[in-house]
């Protein structure tokens, strides 16, 4: 995914190589427009700004079920905290480490890394708890990396990262003094794009609070959570479950950035019994609709990028999934994907997906109010888009046996017929394209597909086949997870297992890891493919300094792309955002 950006100023975003950089004077900005509900909107606008690019980051799951439970319990936590500086948001996002994290002005994200835990409702509360309690106590001002924290959130549009070497650099003679920045330094690598993007929102989004400010929040959390009517022991269960998820949660997830878990634990006991829980009330509705009021005004006074305008346009979903501005938020959302959709080549179009889309929000407005004038409206246009979609059949299958087609093609008759019977032929031709390509995860998936879908087939036969060619030599960790788990071959199966056992913990390259951990996050081999790849993050770190110290910028941006896009949590990692201050300096 490309993360480049166009500077919409003057300043660029720089992280340099040093571990401490002195305080920038700032000029002095306007008094910002107030808004109603939001006391500091230089402050909301930043943060919101932050959340918006954890999302395009990591991506998001919008699961109807799991977003209405999360915001359901948040929202009957956050009524209880009498916090109105900034409206509350909730969202998932979409990483395979358990965590939880939230930004200075009310933006609360929660993994699904985390829900995939099966954690119950007073556990869910009180990890919600606990961040709001950060928010709410407003540990953001008493952090140790504050500044870098702010000047962060002041400067997130990103067209690059410079990260020069890990000693100080030589003044560059040539560079005219800049009040702002300081003394220019040369030497850097520019990193650009999507682990650019990875530094900036981990150094925000991922830094540890003190032990002080982690058992405030934790204190806050448990009274919320019985205020509220969930018991506070949910604290102390939450962490003996992450205790026995060891030892890979340890470098994971959330013990990495909420640590001091043994101590917490023994905290949350002792406290479970301070507060009554109380009967669970009706709902927040009216708290909720008020978040929505908050957030429908500020988006229609201020008008912010596209990028801020969608996450805002979400949380204001979520914060209130129905009702008019609800069902007008759906339909402008599923307008513009059916409308993006059928931009595309008729033959590439991928009615399937749009038309899942659309009956997925239809489930969702149904279970909420089943008379809501929407859905006639939904279900005339998913009507449309299946007719659309019967109408292409014809021409997909003349394509099809013409034999000269784009892969894109095929991926979009898998989509829009599904249970087609040239599906075996597709998926055989969509792996062996995909195999040609080097992208033998993908080619395992549809060779798979082929086979399961017609086992005694000439196409099924020929990708059982090539998948036992595949899986005595196959390197990748995700591909053999997937022959590992499939039960119609024995001896496929049992050739996957050892081999994925014997490079799980010998894999060469940071990328298999990190494929292994998105797809499989609770699969068998979690712990050594964790292990190894910070090794392999540690490795690549070592080759940044050689390459640096050799001066060739190109091969040391290349391994720092490597640490921050696929091994983003490794200690490496960790190197890289520890020594990075964050300055500015003018756009060239």
């Amino acid at each position: 995914m490309n993360h480049r950006r166009i500077l919409a100023s003057t300043l660029v975003l720089l992280l340099v190589f040093y571990a401490v950089a002195p305080a920038v004077a700032q000029a002095p900005r306007p008094a910002p427009v107030q808004f109603p509900g939001i006391a500091d909107p230089k402050l909301f606008e930043e943060s919101l700004k932050a959340a918006a690019e954890a999302v395009k980051q990591y991506g998001t799951r919008d699961t109807a079920a799991d977003v209405a439970r999360v915001n359901r319990i948040a929202y009957e936590l956050a009524q209880q905290s009498e916090f109105q500086k900034f409206p509350f948001t909730f969202g998932i996002v979409n990483m395979p480490e358990p965590n939880a994290f939230a930004l200075p002005a009310g933006q609360i994200f929660i993994t699904t890394g985390m829900l995939d835990l099966g954690l119950d409702d007073d556990m869910l509360a009180n990890v919600l708890g606990h961040e709001i309690g950060h928010v709410i106590n407003e540990h953001y001002l008493k952090m140790q990396h504050r500044a870098t924290l702010m000047n962060v959130l002041g400067n997130l549009l990103v067209a690059g990262v410079l990260i020069g070497e890990s000693q100080r650099k030589t003044p560059t003679s040539q560079a005219p003094y800049d009040p702002r920045v300081g003394v220019g330094y040369d030497n850097g690598n520019l990193v650009q794009g999507a682990a650019a993007a990875s530094l900036v929102v981990s150094e925000l989004l991922l830094r540890s609070y003190s032990r002080e400010h982690e058992d405030e929040a934790d204190k806050e959390g448990q009274r919320l959570a019985a205020a509220a009517g969930y018991s506070p022991d949910g604290a102390r269960r939450l962490w003996e479950l992450m205790n026995n998820r060891l030892p890979q949660i340890k470098e994971y997830g959330y013990m990495q950035t909420h640590p001091f878990g043994d101590e917490r634990v023994r905290a949350a006991e002792a406290r479970k019994g301070t507060w009554t829980i109380n009967p669970r009330k009706a709902s927040a509705d009216d708290f909720r609709k008020r978040t929505q009021a908050t957030l429908s005004t500020w988006l229609t006074r201020k008008k912010p990028a596209e990028q801020e305008a969608a996450f805002v346009k979400k949380a204001m979903l979520a914060a209130w999934p129905q009702g008019k501005v609800a069902d007008g938020l759906r339909l402008e959302k599923l307008h513009k994907r059916r409308d993006d959709e059928l931009t595309r080549p008729l033959l590439s179009r991928d009615y399937g997906v749009v038309v899942k889309i659309y009956r997925t929000e239809l489930a969702d407005v149904k279970s909420l109010d089943p008379k809501d004038d929407l859905v006639a409206a939904l279900e005339g246009e998913i009507s449309d888009l299946e007719a659309k979609r019967k109408e292409l059949y014809p021409r997909a299958l003349e394509t099809l046996g013409g034999g000269v087609y784009e892969t894109s093609f095929l991926v979009a008759f898998l989509s829009n017929f599904p249970d087609a019977p040239k599906v075996p032929e597709v998926a055989l031709a969509l792996g062996d394209a995909d195999s040609r390509l080097g992208n033998r995860t993908e080619a395992v998936t549809q060779y798979l597909k082929a086979w399961e879908a017609a086992p005694d087939s000439a196409e099924g036969k020929r990708a059982r086949a090539g998948l036992r060619n595949l899986a005595p030599n196959l390197q990748e960790l995700a591909a053999l997870q997937q022959m590992a788990e499939q039960d119609k071959d024995p001896d496929l199966k049992k050739v996957a297992g050892a081999r994925l056992a014997a490079i799980a913990k010998s894999y060469d390259d940071v990328t298999n890891g990190a494929e292994y951990l998105r797809r499989f996050p609770d699969g068998p081999y979690v712990a050594p493919v964790i292990e190894r790849l910070n090794v392999l993050a540690d490795n690549l770190y070592g080759e940044v300094v050689l390459y640096q110290s050799m001066g060739d910028s190109v091969k040391a941006m290349e391994r720092i792309n490597k640490i921050l896009t696929h091994a983003p949590l490794s200690p490496a990692a960790g190197k890289l955002r520890d020594r990075a201050v964050l300055t500015a300096a003018k756009a060239s």
